[in-house]
């Protein structure tokens, strides 16, 4: 493998430095690097990050094809800048046992782009009534250290009880979709003044809250680590902040979709702002920015969802919930919190790279951009304007909230233990 210098780079934001790669390690960071024979990347205005990492992404595979794979799904990771993702469970066959799990991280292997995660599923196929194969899942090839019913609530306290009791044995964390299924059935969207103007089923904030009070309590009875999935409220927030204050292994994402949109743009009756949970007000949006900064909500996570045209280019009760976010959730989180004073770019490095390798212990990920680690970077031209063109996604579905909008920011390179999988915005 060549070596790479890349030249006057902003790491972390911070004054601009030479980086040298030598093969899948940083062998050198310093001013006025050289390095014979290596491959020189111009970085001047750019800021490196540690790669990426996503704790939620819906890969899709094995079972809807029609819309991802991880093929696609992770070049889609690499186009936003990520190294490394965790997929989630909901596929068909449902991941919970070590056969389809192992199968998930082989077909990353395979394909290289970056390194794939697999999340195993809770209970036996999503249905809440049967502990999965936890500890196999973890003993596998795969070695499943997060678990998660995504798209579906543990909504019984006991099987809930005794799966934090279980990954316990082995550090693992439980990842609860929280969302109260009786209090959201027919549920269409967030429950409020535009729920009541427009008519649709209300999805109110208390179907999520009342679930996240009761893990919250649940990981302290017996010690365990609890992960919120795509908190979306302004009082999940307190009752994650309140957890957190009493010393509850707690910890907690949010959307980028979730920092940005508001259910204001449900007015338009467009499918693709359907998402579980729902877009919520812009109070929430503040009070979910505000979290993130303080370090509440400790990460951002995309929940990738990709869907096939067919799934959303439909009447809004019909359409699937779901959004992609891995190509351009960076630009998001420049927007509403770098470009908004609420975080630097070391705390974006932090929220999306440290933060969630750190809770689904992703090992090589997360690490300092210094000599001796690994080289899972992205460059960033933060300086950059453009409107999002859903027709370039690497991604094999459309199904963005963003198509037309302006948004800062564009990764130009993503290296994979130092070898590019994106060169100059083009995947390699």
């Amino acid at each position: 493998m060549s070596k790479i210098l890349i030249r006057g780079a902003k790491v972390l934001g911070g004054e601009p430095q030479d980086v040298l790669i030598d093969g899948g390690t940083i062998a050198e960071v310093g001013v006025g690097l050289g390095a014979e024979g290596a491959e020189v990347v111009e970085a001047a205005g750019k800021v490196l990050l540690p790669g990426l990492v996503d704790l939620h992404t819906h890969l899709r595979e094995p079972g809807r094809e029609d819309s991802e794979t991880v093929l696609t799904g992770t070049r889609a990771a690499a186009s936003g800048g990520y190294t490394a993702v965790f997929a989630m469970a909901n596929t068909f066959p449902v991941a919970d046992t070590a056969g389809v799990v192992e199968q998930v991280y082989r077909l990353g292997q395979e394909h290289g782009y970056c390194d794939v995660q697999p999340i195993g599923a809770v209970t036996v196929g999503l249905d809440g009534k049967k502990l999965a194969e936890l500890g196999a899942m973890h003993d596998s090839a795969a070695g499943v250290t997060v678990f998660s019913d995504d798209g579906k609530c543990v909504d019984d306290a006991v099987i809930m009880r005794r799966a934090l009791e279980y990954v316990k044995a082995f550090g693992g964390v439980v990842a609860q979709h929280a969302q109260e299924p009786r209090l959201t059935e027919g549920a269409q969207m967030n429950e409020g003044v535009v729920s009541a103007e427009l008519g649709l089923g209300g999805w109110p904030a208390v179907a999520e809250e009342s679930v996240i009070a009761r893990d919250v309590l649940l990981a302290e009875h017996v010690g365990s680590r609890v992960h919120i999935c795509h908190l979306s409220t302004a009082g999940s927030v307190e009752i994650v902040r309140w957890a957190k204050s009493r010393g509850i292994d707690v910890t907690a994402e949010v959307t980028p979709h979730h920092l940005l949109l508001t259910d204001e743009m449900v007015r338009t009756y467009n499918p693709v702002y359907k998402v579980n949970p729902p877009l919520r007000t812009e109070r929430d949006v503040l009070a979910l920015r505000e979290a993130l900064a303080d370090g509440t909500i400790d990460i951002v996570a995309t929940d990738h969802a990709p869907h096939p045209h067919e799934d959303k280019d439909c009447e809004w009760a019909a359409a699937a919930m779901g959004m992609v976010g891995l190509e351009t959730a960076l630009s998001v989180v420049q927007e509403t919190m770098v470009e908004t004073g609420l975080l630097d770019w070391a705390g974006v490095a932090d929220r999306m790279s440290v933060g969630p390798a750190r809770i689904g212990q992703a090992k090589g990920h997360g690490r300092p951009v210094s000599a001796g680690e690994p080289a899972n970077l992205t460059l960033v031209d933060p300086a950059y304007r453009g409107q999002v063109d859903p027709a370039g996604f690497a991604s094999r579905s459309r199904n963005t909230p963003y198509e037309g909008r302006e948004l800062p920011g564009r990764v130009t390179h993503t290296w994979l233990r130092g070898k590019a999988t994106l060169i100059d915005g083009k995947l390699s």
